[in-house]
């Protein structure tokens, strides 16, 4: 209990979307309120030429897409805020759902021009799943798009979520003149191309007033009169509990590349979000408020920085006080660890930390000991739950195409796969090596990171399997007769882990009902 004054001013949340609805825009406008950074990255497509600050992979930079998360740490108003950017592309996604286990809330931004889009529910799914609170910022009001209550209608149909809105547009595309904020009762008017200057807002608590008649004009006045009163008769009042419990999602409208309504859902955020919270774990729910330190790591990744071969973990602090060398129980290990140098981070950027509290991501130096999912302690043995780990859908073997690089090749698919966006598999009793993915692009990702970051050069062939499932039988003779009789669709996980790849879902099923004592698992949480 005695770091509850510390526990209550953070805040950690991830801001997810689909590609192109404007996620990594509105992180760095969020950095840029909180003093983080003086200037944004190029919100370009192509971001070669001056790149997002938390785009930090050089492919990330050529592509103009996230496929990392990104950790950010800053201040505003006396609110310690951890941010995870999370990639948009669905090819990532595996990346995005175990970043969601790290955090208390989520920001969803969709596109008010293009509406709801498939990664959007997928994402939202995993959000309805942890009943994770979550706050939805409509981007582009600057530009021509939906109707704002179709648009609404459309995302609580498309993701089965009930919506409030806390902040209402004033026309859109051209005629956007700006937001009516719900919460605060205030008007922020737009000016356009102002990307730097902040509008103060003004305090309109009655809208009948005729000084709204002068801000916005008769028509637009008279419009967003009805438009409240039509919205205060369907959804009420906000009710902050309900929010909390993940049933319903408040709602700002905006424009991040114009910096617009960005402020204000910030500031609305820092008052109504929740702090960080107790999590499941396997012996009991880990108390946010328990004095003893806890925490697991959600994401790995080689190479953050390419000149030193570094390889972070990355850790959410979920109960006490993380201390600089201090020794901590690896629960999967068995053993004590300390870190010299544990790192909060602003992208690319880091900077060694003495201590962390609940909320906190922390980054510590790896030299192979972690594997996604491990639990720190100190001392208890638990594991938390919820970690989830995906059966590929694509399949490729390696290739190397330079046997003289064949030690750093054999490095670099450890180390990448060890990220968690791609798994490697073995053949059983042989050499050949297969990676599977969940997404085409990973494959384009892990083949130029080999070639820039390791010096090795490879092509992937890609293989006839549907699906990888991991066989566990308590009848050692009948796993052995299976393994004999399919040799060729058997392979080893990393772990040694016997893995299935089954050619087709008919081939699957028929393996699964003349097999009955083995069982073929397709998914299953991170637990060692």
């Amino acid at each position: 209990m005695k770091y509850d004054s510390e526990i209550s001013r953070r805040r950690t949340f991830a801001i997810i979307s689909h590609p192109d609805a404007g996620k990594t825009t509105l992180t760095e406008k969020f950095l840029l309120f909180g003093g983080a950074i003086q200037t944004a990255g190029a919100v370009k497509s192509n971001k070669i030429k001056k790149h997002a600050t938390s785009d930090f992979m050089e492919i990330e930079r050529q592509r103009g897409i996230s496929v990392a998360t990104s950790v950010m740490s800053f201040e505003y108003k006396n609110t310690l805020i951890n941010l995870l950017d999370t990639p948009g592309h669905k090819d990532f996604a595996e990346d995005t759902y175990r970043t969601l286990t790290a955090v208390d809330s989520v920001i969803l931004v969709v596109d008010g021009v293009k509406g709801v889009e498939e990664q959007t529910r997928k994402l939202m799914e995993v959000c309805r799943m942890r009943d994770t609170p979550v706050i939805v910022f409509i981007n582009k009001m600057d530009r021509d798009g939906k109707n704002p209550f179709d648009l609404l209608d459309e995302i609580e149909k498309e993701l089965s979520i009930h919506l409030h809105p806390l902040s209402w547009p004033i026309n859109m595309g051209k005629d956007f003149k700006g937001v009516y904020s719900l919460y605060d009762k205030s008007l922020l008017l737009f000016q356009p191309n102002q990307k730097v200057a902040i509008e103060e807002s003004v305090k309109v608590d009655d809208l009948s007033v005729p000084l709204l008649d002068e801000l916005i004009g008769e028509k637009d006045a008279r419009q967003l009169r009805e438009d409240a009163e039509l919205f205060h008769g369907v959804y009420g009042e906000f009710d902050q509990q309900v929010y909390l419990e993940g049933k319903t999602a408040p709602v700002f409208f905006g424009s991040a590349i114009n910096n617009f309504g960005v402020r204000e859902l910030l500031d609305t955020f820092i008052r109504i979000s929740p702090e960080p919270r107790s999590r499941p774990a396997t012996a009991r729910t880990i108390d946010v408020h328990d004095d003893r330190f806890s925490g697991f790591v959600f994401k790995i990744h080689a190479n953050l920085d390419p000149k030193h071969r570094d390889r972070i973990a990355f850790l959410r602090v979920c109960s006490g006080k993380f201390e600089r060398n201090k020794f901590y129980h690896h629960v999967r290990l068995d053993k004590d660890v300390r870190f010299s140098n544990p790192y909060s981070f602003l992208a690319r950027d880091k900077d060694v930390i003495e201590q962390a509290f609940a909320g906190d991501v922390v980054g510590l130096f790896d030299t192979g000991n972690f594997k996604i999912g491990d639990t720190l302690t100190e001392g208890e043995d638990f594991y938390f739950t919820g970690i989830p780990s995906f059966s590929p859908e694509i399949f490729k073997e390696v290739v190397n195409k330079d046997p003289m690089k064949t030690k750093q090749l054999e490095k670099g698919l450890n180390q990448l796969t060890d990220e968690g966006v791609a798994q490697l598999f073995t053949q059983h009793n042989g050499n050949r090596k297969i990676i599977g993915c969940v997404g085409d692009l990973q494959f384009e990702v892990i083949q130029y990171r080999l070639l820039q970051e390791y010096g090795a050069s490879v092509q992937f062939n890609p293989l006839p399997f549907y699906k990888a499932c991991w066989l566990v039988s308590d009848d050692k003779k009948k796993l052995e007769d299976f393994i004999r009789f399919k040799t060729a669709n058997v392979v080893n996980d990393k772990d040694g882990q016997l893995v299935y790849l089954a050619q087709s879902e008919w081939f699957l099923n028929t393996e699964i009902a003349n097999n009955p004592d083995i069982q073929f698992l397709f998914s299953s949480e991170i637990q060692k």
